[in-house]
């Protein structure tokens, strides 16, 4: 038995492009169901790296659109669906599932409820917990992305991953992994390092304070096969120089400084966005073993702007936005 949903939610929304002080606690509609989605009863949301990006109007400047005030943030999320649209054959209410909505034009995660193409939507993988599986489809996604779809990693091939220890960079160490490759892992300190090594990484070093050259030259003496620059800057120009002649690069589009390869190595920039393929991929890889999702810190919805402000400070993997 449905329970009658209400008309109006609580929400983070803004209403103009902006920093931090921009996000405010609203009461909006609950969105409307398309034939195609179902409702969401949001209980977390990921507070993903590029959410900070999107609040400021990049993506809509990058594309041109003209988004409708208010706004609500949050491209990843997860809880208990209340209503399905009627071609859905997939779901039903009471299913307790995780979903991804980047630059949905309903609105995002940040709220009680949310509007999901059905395609998005999923099952939680493996021994997740709701809580993990709500942060780890964004950065996660682009972690496949990069690894399967663009360097197309090779099982017994050589990985380097810069910014190891954050979002992507975590769920990338595990996954390339799973793909078979040997794993050198740049990560942010003593305790990113620690992180990655716990993780599985077959070589770790600090990319702020080691040399990731030399760590780079040790671990592949003829040359890493691949690299994935979830971080720019030095470190990841440096990691550059350890990829042998015909090895592949990767970062996902918005990484800044962009990197700039040696003309013998390809080098690509890509877009996380998921569908049906890519979240499938990833929830079988997820489930064919632990699988660990690092949550540095949890924030009530109304302690949104203070999340975007943690996200600019050091910390490992995700941070999580707490709705009900």
């Amino acid at each position: 038995m449905e329970q009658p949903t209400p008309t109006t939610m609580r929400a983070i929304a803004i209403d103009r492009f902006g920093g931090p002080e921009t996000l405010a606690l609203r009461t909006v509609p609950v969105p409307t169901l398309a034939p195609d989605e179902v409702l969401i009863r949001v209980e977390v949301a990921g507070v993903g790296e590029w959410d900070p990006f999107e609040r400021e109007g990049g993506y809509a400047e990058m594309l041109g659109q003209s988004p409708q005030f208010p706004y609500v943030l949050g491209s990843e999320g997860a809880g208990t669906i209340v209503a399905v649209g009627e071609h859905v054959r997939r779901f039903r209410p009471g299913d307790r599932v995780y979903a991804l909505g980047f630059l949905n034009p309903k609105g995002g995660f940040y709220a009680e409820y949310a509007a999901v193409r059905a395609d998005l939507v999923s099952a939680i993988p493996g021994a997740l917990t709701l809580e993990q599986a709500a942060v780890m489809g964004g950065v996660a996604t682009t972690a496949l992305r990069g690894l399967d779809d663009t360097l197309e990693l090779k099982q017994g091939e050589s990985v380097v991953i810069l910014g190891a220890s954050g979002g992507v960079g975590h769920t990338a160490v595990q996954l390339a992994k799973r793909m078979g490759a040997r794993v050198l892992a740049a990560a942010s300190g003593d305790d990113g390092v620690a992180l990655v090594e716990r993780l599985g990484a077959d070589a770790a070093v600090d990319g702020r304070k080691g040399d990731v050259l030399a760590a780079a030259r040790a671990f592949a003496p003829d040359g890493l096969d691949a690299a994935l620059l979830v971080a720019g800057g030095e470190a990841a120009q440096r990691a550059l120089l350890a990829i042998r002649d015909g090895g592949r690069a990767a970062y996902p589009n918005g990484v800044q400084p962009a990197p700039e390869a040696p003309p013998a190595v390809q080098l690509a920039s890509y877009n996380g966005e998921p569908d049906a393929d890519i979240i499938e991929r990833l929830n079988r890889l997820v489930a064919s073993g632990p699988f660990h999702v690092e949550i540095a810190r949890r924030f009530p919805l109304t302690q949104a702007a203070e999340a975007h402000l943690a996200l600019g400070r050091h910390h490992l993997g995700k941070l999580a936005l707490h709705v009900h």
